[in-house]
Order: structure tokens, then sequence, then C-alpha cells
């Protein structure tokens, strides 16, 4: 490597060049005499011209420039990919190869076909330049500390792995942004799963495309007959593994499900959703909620035609 000499002076130009130190011979000096003490490597950031005490002390107490990263509740290991590249960490294909790595993935869950499920959302400080295997690391490190605390409180009367747990998570994450009512979608998916009926769990087969690479970004009817063991149309039972990265509220309502007799649920076009007990009484829901999305399409289409021919808008 490069003479001790040689890196004091290659520091001492480029902080002059960027206009941190007004002298690069006095920071030069400086660190001659401090020899004791060694500049710590990584991203500093000034905001202003620093005395060259304050840039030394800054740089030999490691103290380096940190990037805020707030992983959203819900986000699959694409979305995280795509989030730490554009955050300027790493690659996504770097944070893709860590995320999929099944060697990793046997650390936190047996039979986990990755780490999906196991990143957990939160806001992290990470320096740039970091693997895509560190960050992974250190989510799923904290996954480990959030699931020691969940499952500590949760009964999870149904014998779920942890797995299974973890999977059933993410479908309900997935299916509604509501945290009331995540306990009773986790009882139906539960019911479901009890009486043997498909989950026909419309985001399982949006991951099922994703991992194929194959998604155009909108769901299709013609989609729902996609081939994947993690289409929930097609394959009875939970998919292989989580499809997303619930929070605690999700893992919450997966380990202590509402105790229901509901076996169906749709949409109802305010956020939420209707649930029902019987095929007939789902398919009367399921007319209802068509009903009201025409009208509201049709309201927005006649809404918007009044904005544009209104007097204002012609001038």
């Amino acid at each position: 490597g490069a003479p001790r000499g040689a890196a004091r002076r290659t520091v001492a130009r480029l902080l002059a060049e960027q206009g941190v130190i007004r002298n690069r011979w006095l920071f030069e000096a400086l660190t001659r005499w401090r020899s004791g003490r060694t500049m710590q490597a990584g991203e500093y950031f000034f905001d202003r011209a620093s005395t060259p005490v304050e840039v030394f002390e800054k740089i030999a107490g490691g103290h380096i420039f940190l990037r805020e990263l707030v992983v959203p509740e819900g986000y699959s290991m694409f979305e995280i990919a795509g989030l730490v590249e554009r955050e300027g960490l790493t690659t996504r294909d770097d944070f893709l190869g860590a995320a999929r790595d099944p060697g990793l993935a046997r650390t936190v869950a047996r039979g986990a076909p990755s780490l999906d499920g196991f990143l957990f959302p939160a806001t992290y400080q990470f320096p740039r330049h970091l693997s895509g295997k560190e960050i992974a690391t250190a989510m799923v490190r904290r996954f480990q500390q959030e699931w020691e605390t969940v499952s500590a409180q949760g009964h999870n009367a149904a014998g779920l792995s942890v797995r299974q747990v973890v999977t059933l998570a993410s479908l309900v994450e997935r299916e509604t942004p509501q945290s009331a009512e995540r306990p009773l979608v986790a009882g139906v998916f539960l019911n479901r799963l009890n009486h043997r009926i498909p989950l026909q769990c419309d985001p399982t087969v949006v991951y099922a495309m994703e991992l194929a690479g194959t998604f155009s970004g909108k769901l299709e009817a013609r989609d729902l007959k996609f081939e994947s063991q993690y289409n929930t149309y097609r394959h009875g039972g939970l998919p292989p593994g989580p499809i997303a990265n619930p929070g605690t509220m999700s893992l919450r309502a997966a380990l202590d499900p509402s105790q229901t007799d509901m076996v169906y649920f749709v949409a109802n076009a305010e956020g939420g959703h209707l649930f029902s007990r019987t095929l007939a009484e789902h398919n009367r829901n399921v007319a209802n909620y068509r009903q009201r999305l025409a009208q509201q399409r049709r309201a927005a289409r006649i809404a918007a035609t009044a904005t544009a021919t209104s007097p204002e808008r012609s001038r």
C-alpha cells in the first residue's frame, strides 16, 4: 500500500480541494504531530470550512457520514433493492444477490427460500459503499430482535413455524393497509387453510411474476393462471415463503388472529374490506363492490368533463 506520509498528503490535498480546510500543509503537520491516532476511512460530511483540529478529530474519531434508509412495511426484497440503489448504498443486483442467497436464509428460518420476510421494515443509518450482504444482515438482525419480543408475547395457537408465521404476516401486510383489520384478515386466511380453500390472494400472484421477472406493473385477470407455487389461486396452502417484509402489527396478527367464522372478504372501495361467512354473501359483496367502483369511475369522468369544459378552463 501507499506509505503513511503519502496517505496524509492525499487526505490533506482532497480536503483542501473541497474547501474543507484552508491550509493543507498545516493539516498535514497536525497529522504527523498526532501520529498515534489513525485517520478512519469513510465518507465525511462538512457543511462549512473548519479548523484543521476539528477536521482531524472528526476523521480520527471515525464520525463518518451516515445515510438514512427508510424501509416501509410491506416492501418486498425487489422494492428494497431499488431503494438501496436509489440511496446510493449499493447496486440493486448486489442487494438482491444477498437477499436471494438460500444459505443466508437458512440462518433465520428453516426452509426459507430467500431473506424476503426477514428484512425488517424500519429506519436504518448506513454508511455508503456497504455490500448488499452487510445491509441485508443488518435488516435480518433487526428482524431477529423484533421477533424475539413479538413471539414472546404472541400465543401462536395455530402452531405455525417461524417461516409460516412470517409468510402469513406478509400476506396480511400486502392485503390490507388498515392495522385494525389485520387480525381479522389473518383469521380468515387461517379459516381458509383449515377448510382447504385456496387463499386466492392477489399479491401472491404479483410476487410470483416478480420472481420470474415477468410482472408488467399491473395485475391482469389472465395472470391469475400464472404457474408458480406462490400463486395461491392455483395452489392450496401457504406459499413457500413470505412475499414481503411485514411490520410488527402484521406479525402480531399472524400470531394472534381473530377468532372468527368469516371465510371470505372483498375490498369495500374505501380502503377496507367486507367480510362474509358464505359464498352467496361474498358474491353479493363482490357485486356491490363492483357497482360502487363503477359509480366512482362515472363520477370521476363527469367531474373531469365538467372541469375541462368550464368557462375558466376555456379561457
